[in-house]
């Protein structure tokens, strides 16, 4: 059975290697991490991070964060990373951190959780989909990952 729990400091490498071993230019627009970094460095604290375990180990995460620090923007928060270890892919992981995710969201008064997501990357866009996220907007050529142009999908979902 697979737990969903916040996460801790202490859960910083295994959230490093989940970012190496799931890291592709069809899935992020960022260069590839380094397996030598932290993961809750450069503002990434452990209380905006939800960790999916699986027998004691880390085999997910998902991490919320409020992406316009303003006040008339706080009934927003955005998904800013999701991750399952491949072996753990296609096993309902990635839906219960999205779906806890929703939970947590409300329970920090958001009305409505959002994200982006790569227009290649169907595998994410079925799971956000089926979690009630709609397409809200398309930034056309967003990047440029491996010399082609790639849309960027806005997605939310209403709480």
């Amino acid at each position: 059975m697979t737990g969903i729990r916040p996460a801790d400091a202490r859960d910083g490498p295994a959230l490093t290697a989940l970012d190496v071993a799931t890291w592709s230019p069809r899935v992020s627009p960022a260069p590839a991490p380094d397996p030598a970094s932290s993961f809750f460095g450069g503002g990434h604290r452990p209380e905006d991070v939800l960790v999916a375990e699986r027998g004691g180990r880390v085999v997910g995460y998902l991490m919320l964060h409020q992406p316009v620090p303003l006040p008339s923007h706080g009934h927003v928060l955005e998904v800013n990373g999701l991750a399952v270890d491949p072996g753990h892919q296609g096993r309902g992981v990635g839906r219960r951190l999205v779906e806890e995710a929703k939970r947590e969201a409300r329970r920090r008064g958001a009305r409505k959780l959002s994200l982006r997501v790569l227009a290649p990357n169907a595998s994410a866009r079925r799971l956000y989909e089926s979690c009630g996220f709609v397409v809200e907007g398309v930034l056309r050529d967003e990047f440029a990952l491996e010399g082609r142009p790639v849309d960027d999908l806005l997605m939310a979902c209403a709480l």
